[in-house]
C-alpha cells in the first residue's frame, strides 16, 4: 500500500506545481502585451484606436498595448482566431458572422453608432448612376471579398431588387489603393471611409451616392442604427481576462468622452502628423466623422438586430441560421468602475 500511496503523494504534489504554473502564467497574461490588430489604422472609423494609444490613456490603466494594421476587417479576424492577437478593431458584424461558425467572439467597446462608410460614385459614371438602383452591370470596389463593404454594398443594391450576379465587385482596399482604382477607371463606384471620403471629393475625382455617416443617413439606408467600428475578442480571453477587459473599455471610453468634448481641431492636433500629410482635408473629413461616435462605448439598442437583417438577407453564413444576438456583444466592461 505505501508505493500506492507514495505515488498519489507525487501525483497530487505534481498537480499542485501544475497550477501553480499555470496560476502564475495567468497573471502574466493579465500584466502582460496585449496585441490588438486594427482593420486600417489610419481610417477615421476607427481613429480611438490611435486617439487613446496617443492620449496615454492605455499607459494611465498600465496596460501595454501594441497596436497593428491590417486593411481588411477579414483578415485581422483571422488572425484574432488563430491567437496572434488578443484584440481586433474592426466591424461589429464579425462578431455575428463567427457565431454562425461556432466561434464565440463578443464586442466590448462600440466606437461607432453608424459604419461610417459612404459609397462613392466615380465623377465619370455619375451620369449613369444616380443611386444604388443603377448600378446593374457596373464594377463596384469593396475593401475586400466577404468583407463588410460587400454586405453593405449587396444589401444596398438589393433594396433595389439588384441581384449580386448583375454587377462586379472588386476588392481595392482603402485609402491610396482605394483612389487608385477610381482613377484608373477599374470601378464605377465603390465603399470607403473617411478620409478618403474627403479627399476624392477635393480632387473632384468622385462624389457621395450614399452617405453612412451619420445616423440620419444610416437609417434612411439601413433602416436603424447600424454598430460597426468596435473592440472585439474572443468571449474566452474576455471570461479569463476580466481585469484586463475592464481597464481596455475603461481607456476607450475616456477617448470616447475626449472625442465627444472637444473639437475636430483639438481631436486631429494630438494625431500623428503622418495620419494627416494635409490637415485642413483631415480635420474636415474628422468634422464630418463625428456624428458616428458614442458617447460611452456602449451597443445602440436597436443596432444589434438592424446588422443581423443586413447579414441575413446575404451572408450565407448567417442566412437561415439562428444567432444569440446577447453572445455577440457585452456592455459589462464599459459599465464596469
Amino acid at each position: 500500500m505505501r508505493p500506492t500511496f507514495r505515488a498519489f503523494r507525487h501525483i497530487a504534489l505534481a498537480s499542485s506545481l501544475l497550477f501553480g504554473i499555470a496560476s502564475q502564467h495567468a497573471m502574466a497574461d493579465d500584466s502582460g502585451k496585449i496585441t490588438i490588430m486594427v482593420g486600417g489604422i489610419t481610417k477615421l472609423i476607427y481613429l480611438p484606436a490611435r486617439l487613446t494609444e496617443q492620449l496615454g490613456y492605455f499607459k494611465d490603466e498600465g496596460l501595454d498595448v501594441e497596436l497593428l494594421s491590417q486593411p481588411a476587417g477579414v483578415d485581422a479576424e483571422n488572425e484574432l482566431l488563430a491567437g496572434a492577437v488578443q484584440g481586433v478593431v474592426g466591424f461589429y458584424d464579425h462578431t455575428i458572422d463567427l457565431q454562425t461558425k461556432g466561434k464565440e467572439v463578443k464586442a466590448i467597446v462600440v466606437f461607432g453608432q453608424v459604419p461610417g462608410e459612404v459609397e462613392m460614385v466615380s465623377t465619370k459614371s455619375a451620369d449613369a448612376i444616380k443611386s444604388m438602383a443603377d448600378v446593374k452591370g457596373k464594377t463596384l470596389g469593396v475593401t475586400g471579398l466577404g468583407s463588410s463593404t460587400s454586405f453593405l454594398t449587396q444589401y444596398l443594391a438589393g433594396q433595389h431588387g439588384i441581384q449580386s450576379t448583375e454587377y462586379t465587385m472588386l476588392p481595392v482596399g482603402a485609402d491610396a489603393s482605394f483612389i487608385a482604382a477610381i482613377k484608373q477607371n477599374r470601378i464605377d463606384a465603390g465603399m470607403t471611409t473617411e478620409p478618403t471620403v474627403s479627399a476624392l471629393e477635393k480632387s473632384g475625382e468622385a462624389k457621395v451616392l450614399v452617405d453612412m455617416r451619420s445616423v440620419e443617413g444610416t437609417k434612411a439606408a439601413l433602416g436603424g442604427t447600424y454598430p460597426a467600428s468596435s473592440l472585439y475578442v474572443q468571449a474566452a480571453w474576455a471570461d479569463a481576462h476580466k481585469a484586463q477587459a475592464a481597464k481596455l473599455a475603461h481607456a476607450f471610453v475616456r477617448t470616447m468622452q475626449f472625442i465627444h468634448t472637444h473639437s475636430a481641431e483639438e481631436i486631429a492636433a494630438k494625431m500623428p502628423d503622418d495620419y494627416q500629410k494635409d490637415k485642413t482635408l483631415y480635420v474636415s473629413a474628422l468634422k464630418a466623422s463625428l456624428p458616428m461616435y458614442t458617447a460611452d462605448g456602449k451597443m445602440p439598442a436597436d443596432g444589434p438586430a438592424t446588422v443581423l437583417k443586413v447579414l441575413s438577407a446575404f451572408n450565407p453564413s448567417v442566412k437561415g441560421k439562428h444567432v444569440d444576438l446577447s453572445k455577440t456583444y457585452t456592455n459589462e466592461f464599459v459599465s464596469a468602475k
